[in-house]
């Protein structure tokens, strides 16, 4: 698996953006991809990040019904990546002006 597939997109949600405050990062991960393999593709996509520790989560599809037709919607990893304190901020609104 290369570094560039491991982080997917960024976890945009309102408890995301409030750990965005305590250097804490969200994003959605490949399912195969472990904890060190989430450290070296943050700090390689991201310029003067240091990263201090990554929790990962995985998420369990929630039940779903359409009518009489039952199913599931598709179940995901998500990691929480602490940066360092004197590590840089990464950017994921950058202005477009």
């Amino acid at each position: 698996m290369q570094l560039s597939e491991v982080i997917l997109r960024p976890v945009i949600t309102e408890q995301s953006m409030m750990l965005m405050e305590d250097n804490k990062y969200t994003f959605e991960v490949d399912t195969r991809a472990n904890k060190t393999h989430i450290r070296q593709a943050v700090e390689a996509m991201f310029e003067g990040v240091k990263v201090a520790k990554v929790n990962t989560i995985n998420v369990a599809g929630k039940a779903k019904r359409m009518g009489r037709y039952s199913g599931y919607t598709r179940k995901y990893k998500k990691a929480v990546v602490t940066l360092t304190a004197d590590s840089k901020t990464i950017e994921l609104f950058a202005d477009a002006e």
